[in-house]
């Protein structure tokens, strides 16, 4: 069975170089910019994609959606070194009865990859979801042939549990992907994850 989690509107989560907050329908011109800067590269993997207007407005749409299905929680992610928004990532497959969560759908323009902007966001969404939503696993996906996501997330602590095979469609193709699960679990996280993390920020 699942609850459906109360997320307060105006979650805000910050640190001295990035802010998240509440995705909205008129971020489509907040993020346009970066959403097509390197849009082969940023969209690659993604099911759903925003590389042209019209897209990006029906990914956040979806993404508004499942948040009033209280199904999801995505976020817009402001980098406040250079003052632009950078991006988009979201809490997902929600379930407060067995304390778990999800945490994807992240991308980021490509001015603000591997700048440590990513370590600071996924600092700030796992500190929320262990220490304020008391969630006991936070689980992370990816294609099993995006060895760039892969690496990020071995790199603020995930471990693999393994691949599901031919699990999921993928965009305009027949070929289905593997997707690699990793995850993060509430012990973990207090015993080294959060440590090692926040000594890389």
């Amino acid at each position: 069975m699942s609850i459906h989690l109360n997320f307060p509107e105006n979650v805000i989560l910050e640190d001295n170089l990035v802010l998240l907050r509440p995705l909205q329908e008129s971020d489509v011109e907040n993020l346009l910019e970066v959403s097509c800067d390197d849009s082969s590269s940023t969209w690659k993997y993604a099911l759903t994609r925003g590389d042209n207007k019209e897209n990006l407005a029906y990914y956040i749409q979806l993404a508004l959606k499942a948040r009033e299905n209280k199904t999801e929680f995505p976020f817009i992610v402001f980098d406040k070194k250079s003052g632009k928004y950078a991006g988009s990532t979201r809490f997902y497959d929600i379930n407060l009865a067995f304390k778990t969560l999800q945490l994807g759908y992240t991308w980021y323009g490509k001015d603000f990859r591997g700048t440590g902007l990513n370590k600071h966001c996924k600092f700030l969404l796992l500190q929320f979801a262990f220490e304020t939503l008391g969630m006991e696993r936070v689980e992370f996906r990816a294609d099993n042939n995006n060895e760039r996501s892969i690496a990020a997330m071995k790199s603020i602590g995930c471990k693999v549990e393994g691949v599901l095979r031919n699990h999921m469609p993928t965009f305009g193709s027949e070929v289905r992907r593997d997707s690699i699960i990793l995850s993060i679990l509430r012990s973990e996280w207090f015993d080294e994850v959060k440590d090692n993390l926040k000594a890389k920020l």
